[in-house]
């Protein structure tokens, strides 16, 4: 590597201390903003819910993918939500062996619910800390944050293998 190779790496990897840093103090702030009714979702069942709304039908075993866990890590998780009736358990119409989950209307609904508070919350602190050209450059960098999320990288330090292009979408995709 030459010298400006290794300035704009170190400069990357500033960047990304800090964008991280930014990014896990706001998701912190938006889960204390969460509002404490008797039913509320754990963050794990809030992002299978917010998975299953953005990706439609999910195997246990894709959703595991997707959050990181095991399927055995999920099985609570999943049946406490279909208990609830937030999720729906069907056999695939093309693999028998294979079982699909969807969310419900009143996973809808609990899912809106859960992030409501902290929408609001976010919307006010926006408004009230960032001018309108600052917001402006806040609804760019979300898309280039969805892209980022998206990205194929490689990595020697990488111990699983190299996330597909729907694994990327995360743990929590946009409602």
């Amino acid at each position: 590597m030459d010298r400006d190779t290794d300035s704009q790496a170190n400069a990357d990897l500033l960047l990304a201390e800090s964008l991280r840093w930014g990014v896990s103090r706001l998701a912190s702030r938006l889960r204390a903003e969460q509002p404490g009714s008797g039913r509320t979702l754990t963050r794990l069942a809030a992002s299978v819910l917010a998975n299953l709304r953005h990706s439609g039908a999910l195997t246990p075993s894709e959703l595991a993918t997707v959050e990181g866990l095991q399927v055995q890590s999920l099985t609570r998780v999943l049946n406490e939500l279909e208990e609830q009736g937030r999720i729906r358990r069907s056999r695939s119409g093309v693999d028998a062996r294979r079982q699909d989950i969807v969310i419900t209307d009143a996973g809808r609904d609990a899912l809106q619910d859960h992030v409501r508070g902290g929408n609001r919350w976010l919307a006010e602190a926006l408004e009230q800390t960032l001018s309108p050209a600052e917001r402006g450059v806040l609804q760019i960098a979300a898309g280039l944050l969805e892209q980022v999320a998206a990205a194929e990288v490689a990595t020697e330090a990488r111990s699983r293998p190299a996330h597909t292009a729907k694994d990327a979408e995360g743990a929590a995709p946009p409602l």
